[in-house]
């Protein structure tokens, strides 16, 4: 049943039960006429079978048939009756009450006159009604003959129809009851949404520090026990903002300061590093470096609102990635080499991204490393590619590993703080999982990846470089 959009729960529910009350008098007008019929038509073949059987008396080799009523009427009128009649094989009754209309008798003796077994039932049409009975074969000295015993369907036909309005008198109480009842579910079912809606107004107006928590039945405790997970996330998100929004402009501010002052001098003729040149390198260099802050930040805050909607998929050779990144990072430190092994392992992620990730971690190796890195890819699993990238240089220590992919989190060397958070970001994008572990001589950054898909007749895409 299609309801209107625009309708409240209370309306709903006494629609939906009026549906199914609906539902259910039609599959009662449906089948109940013709279920009751074959059974009260099964039961008046067994009645009239056991009273022939109890009128039937047997004394002193004769033959005597008991029927209701001395004199009584036994035409449709006495149709709460069963009648019962004797005759012999040329239909003359012996005993009994033959049927007030002959041309009945006579449609019974056509049908019988052909009966192969002891008992046989049968029914015929009369003017509408309908006449059931049953013929028994028997001997009456000596001379076979049948036992006939008969019933009008009236009293079938008052049975039913006393059946029908007990049953009409008794669904519409019940329908009239199940208003009600759909009238308190109503109620009940709205007074928890009445509340929640209530709390979903107060967080839309950002007032979300008082907790909620409704106690009742199993269903409403879950959606509270959810509503709160996402009050406590809100909370946990809106400050994060916050302190990102500070974090972000003091990291701003400073060069921002340094920009300022150094034009300032300069404007006022005054050179605070050697003469006009070296000042405005200074200005050029502060800039630079806000610049590439900025980009972080952008591209930190992205993920926030893409997630991994944008993600696009390839099969991508390790070698091919790690000697882009190599090329681009090589001549920054010349007394350090990089290493790749694992060249001819296929992985399966948004190229560009992973890309960023190669270079943000070997960026940050870079700043430690004492001669060599490491960029290493195993994809022997079927579940799971491996990849990490390893320097020679000091230990990590605990405390900082807990909170390094934290964001403006630096180390000893660390320039923004954002690096290792945007990794993270990307990594958890691909649903992988990164991680860093001190080694005997360095530390190693560790990701997991989910494996490539099995296609058949696809190509590894060869990567091309990328440009600023």
């Amino acid at each position: 049943m299609k309801l209107p959009l625009k309708m409240t729960l209370t309306k709903r529910i006494w629609l939906s039960f009026a549906f199914l009350e609906c539902v259910i008098g039609f599959i009662i007008i449906s089948v109940y006429p013709y279920s009751i019929q074959s059974t009260l038509k099964e039961n008046t073949f067994r009645t009239i079978e056991v009273q022939q059987l109890f009128r039937f008396e047997s004394q002193s080799g004769e033959f005597t048939v008991d029927n209701p009523g001395s004199g009584k009427e036994h035409d449709k009128s006495g149709t709460s009756s069963i009648w019962t009649v004797l005759v012999n094989r040329q239909f003359q009754m012996i005993s009994g009450h033959m049927p007030a209309d002959r041309s009945v008798m006579k449609q019974m003796q056509a049908q019988i006159k052909n009966q192969k077994s002891d008992l046989a039932r049968y029914e015929l049409k009369h003017n509408g009604s309908t006449l059931y009975f049953v013929a028994r074969r028997c001997r009456i000295n000596s001379i076979d003959g049948y036992l006939i015993s008969y019933m009008w369907d009236t009293y079938n036909n008052e049975l039913r129809n006393n059946l029908w309005n007990r049953l009409i008198f008794t669904f519409v109480m019940a329908s009239i009851l199940s208003l009600f009842f759909a009238f308190w579910l109503a109620r009940y079912l709205k007074r928890p949404l009445d509340v929640l809606g209530k709390r979903f107004k107060e967080i839309s107006r950002l007032n979300w520090e008082k907790p909620f928590e409704w106690k009742g039945d199993v269903e409403f405790e879950r959606l509270s026990a959810q509503f709160e997970e996402m009050r406590l996330n809100l909370i946990k998100y809106d400050q994060s903002q916050k302190v990102f929004l500070q974090q972000a402009s003091h990291e701003l501010k400073t060069p921002i300061m340094v920009i300022q002052s150094y034009a300032q001098s300069v404007k006022d003729g005054i050179y605070p590093v050697g003469g006009l040149n070296d000042s405005m390198d200074i200005i050029i260099k502060e800039s630079i470096q806000m610049e590439k802050r900025t980009r972080k930040l952008l591209y930190f805050t992205r993920f926030d609102s893409l997630g991994d909607k944008q993600m696009r998929y390839t099969r991508v050779r390790f070698g091919d990635l790690a000697g882009l990144v190599r090329e681009r990072f090589i001549t920054q430190r010349s007394d350090i080499d990089i290493h790749i092994s694992g060249e001819d392992t296929v992985i399966y992620t948004d190229q560009e991204q992973m890309q960023t990730v190669l270079e943000n971690l070997l960026e940050n190796a870079l700043r430690y490393a004492k001669g060599n890195i490491w960029m290493d890819a195993d994809g022997r699993s079927k579940y799971r590619s491996l990849i990490s990238v390893k320097n020679d240089g000091p230990g990590i220590p605990e405390n900082e590993r807990q909170a390094m992919f934290e964001p403006f989190q630096k180390g000893e060397k660390g320039q923004f703080g954002l690096g290792l958070a945007i990794v993270k970001r990307i990594i958890h994008n691909h649903h992988g999982v990164i991680y860093v572990e001190n080694l005997k001589d360095g530390v190693a950054f560790q990701m997991t990846l989910p494996a490539p898909p099995k296609k058949k007749n696809r190509k590894t895409d060869r990567i091309k470089g990328k440009k600023d």
